[in-house]
């Protein structure tokens, strides 16, 4: 399968409201995306502090989900220690590796992480007894031999969540946890200076080597990443290897430090690359060369001169994720106007789609698209996409922050605002 053929890509699905942005209620709007090691189940978490799972529906043959469950994981909380309120906006949601019938995920807001356990539940409801037969009443028994016991009769099967442990984390600190202790964590990094006004940085993500245990990274708001080994110390505060490449001086400005800040890291599966994203680059790194990385690709850099308009908007402070396929032969990531990217990471050449509503009505759209070269599909929708990118008219409330890619399939889950698309490679 080749996902970097014209057209390939298509439109498979699309959950939500499809209304105009301007109608939307903040809590819709999705925040987190992630599949399950099968590809199986998908997750996702929005800014009202819901998780909505969705599983694969076997009586498609393409790639296609059905509803599951959800339920609420986080509340608004007060932080009255600090004085500060706490959104229920879920940012992060991972699957932990299934070992029976239930199904267990992390969820976490800005402070509190929650295991959950989602399981089948049989419903049972009492079809007989003393006082009834079925559904008619009968007079109670006038002699104690006459006393029966009720009989149950299965009804329905419901699925469950139930909150299994809750454990607390912030941006200064990693903890690690036992999923089987929840009362205690062994501080792995704190970077929490002594005195809180000569902070100058805070962790933006974290990440565990997917065949080494003992091996974890976590990127910093400075656009450095870090390697730590925990078999050199129980307090991971002298990193192994650090990945860092310097600003050209040409480009300093008064906004490079929060462009430069990390927004996402991610290990390649087989662990011997590290993907990560700031503002407006994705940058592969080679575990073993911390000097460069191994490849920069730009995201959006005709942005760079709207920089000022950015920061006034605040959408310079958005964070933007990555993701590899389940190859690890493409990356994935997102932009503005629900734009996103596909880059094949041998040759660099990618694939530009579009998440809104034309995907309804079009059966494919999306492709290379080399040059200036404008493709047309054969609905009559042009997918040079690429070029629009480009202009002026981009909609900086249509943002793809998150996305998720099937573990064993070229499809892909992506979250714009408050609808979740997928798309699939022919």
């Amino acid at each position: 399968m080749d996902p970097d053929a014209s057209g390939s890509w298509r439109f498979a699905q699309c959950f939500g409201d499809k209304g105009d942005v301007e109608d939307i209620t903040e809590a819709d709007i999705i925040s987190a995306v992630e599949f399950d090691s099968t590809g199986n189940y998908l997750a996702t978490g929005d800014k009202g502090g819901r998780v909505v799972l969705f599983e694969r529906n076997d009586m498609k043959k393409s790639c296609e989900y059905k509803f599951y469950t959800e339920f609420q994981s986080h509340e608004p909380e007060f932080d009255y220690l600090k004085s500060l309120e706490i959104e229920e906006k879920i940012n992060k949601i991972r699957w932990c590796k299934r070992q029976n019938s239930a199904h267990f995920l992390l969820s976490t807001n800005d402070k509190t992480i929650k295991l959950w356990k989602v399981f089948e539940k049989s419903l049972r409801v009492v079809s007989e007894s003393n006082l009834s037969d079925g559904q008619r009443a009968v007079a109670p028994p006038s002699l104690g031999q006459h006393l029966r016991l009720p009989r149950m009769q299965h009804q329905d099967n419901i699925i469950a969540a139930v909150p299994r442990d809750i454990h607390f984390a912030d941006d200064l600190r990693i903890n690690l946890w036992n999923l089987n202790i929840s009362d205690q964590s062994f501080n792995i990094v704190d970077i929490k200076p002594a005195n809180m006004e000569e902070l100058t940085e805070v962790i933006t993500a974290a990440e565990f080597h997917p065949t080494q245990c003992n091996v974890f990274m976590y990127s910093s708001s400075k656009s450095n990443i870090k390697l730590a080994d925990m078999r050199d110390s129980a307090l991971c505060d002298r990193h192994a290897k650090l990945y860092e490449e310097e600003e050209d001086p040409t480009n300093r400005s008064f906004f490079s430090e929060i462009i430069s800040s990390i927004s996402d890291v991610k290990f390649s599966h087989d662990g011997r690359y590290i993907l990560a994203r700031d503002y407006l680059s994705l940058r592969i790194w080679d575990v073993n060369m911390e000097s460069r990385p191994l490849k920069t690709i730009q995201i959006h850099d005709h942005l760079r001169g709207k920089l000022c308009d950015l920061y006034e908007n605040d959408c310079i402070f958005d964070k933007f994720e990555c993701t590899w396929s389940g190859d690890d032969k493409n990356v994935l990531t997102g932009s503005y106007h629900n734009y996103l990217r596909i880059f094949d990471v041998e040759t660099l050449n990618d694939v530009v789609l579009q998440a809104d509503k034309s995907a309804f009505k079009a059966k494919k759209i999306g492709g290379p698209l080399p040059g200036s070269k404008q493709l047309v599909a054969k609905n009559g929708i042009k997918s040079g996409l690429k070029d629009a990118m480009q202009l002026e008219t981009l909609d900086f409330n249509k943002k793809i922050l998150h996305a998720s890619w099937h573990p064993r399939e070229n499809t892909i889950a992506i979250a714009a605002t408050n609808n979740l698309f997928l798309y699939s490679a022919a």
